[in-house]
């Protein structure tokens, strides 16, 4: 059975970072691609960041260049490095694994892919 696991939520102040973790059980990381997504209260789930598994990226439009996401396979993590956070990034931030991996980056903008869920991690972010 695999199991996402996430860590390094946290509070901060509004232009600081902070590095999520996601750790994954399992021996299908490798080929799996890895998402992170966020949700605020009253709203659904938004895609944040996707990874394959060749290692391409995709990410939604307020994030690009100030998030990166990453993988290690020998150490089946997925990361997602935030800096310059702003208060509207506060959220739950949850990381999804897709057993099918290797398709094109765009394909995992979407929760369809996705067959597995961590059970989230709270970013808040100071004014």
């Amino acid at each position: 059975q695999v199991q996402l696991v996430e860590s390094g939520g946290g509070l901060v102040q509004a232009g600081g970072s902070l590095r999520l973790s996601c750790a994954v059980s399992g021996r299908t990381f490798s080929s799996a691609a890895m998402g992170w997504f966020c949700q605020v209260p009253g709203k659904g789930r938004e895609f944040v960041a996707a990874i394959t598994s060749g290692g391409s990226t995709t990410y939604v439009d307020s994030v690009k260049g100030r998030f990166i996401i990453s993988r290690d396979n020998a150490k089946n993590t997925v990361y997602l490095q935030m800096n310059s956070l702003k208060p509207e990034d506060t959220a739950v931030y949850y990381c999804a694994a897709a057993p099918i991996g290797y398709l094109s980056a765009p394909s995992y903008r979407g929760s369809n892919p996705y067959k597995h869920w961590g059970q989230g991690t709270q970013v808040t972010v100071s004014s």
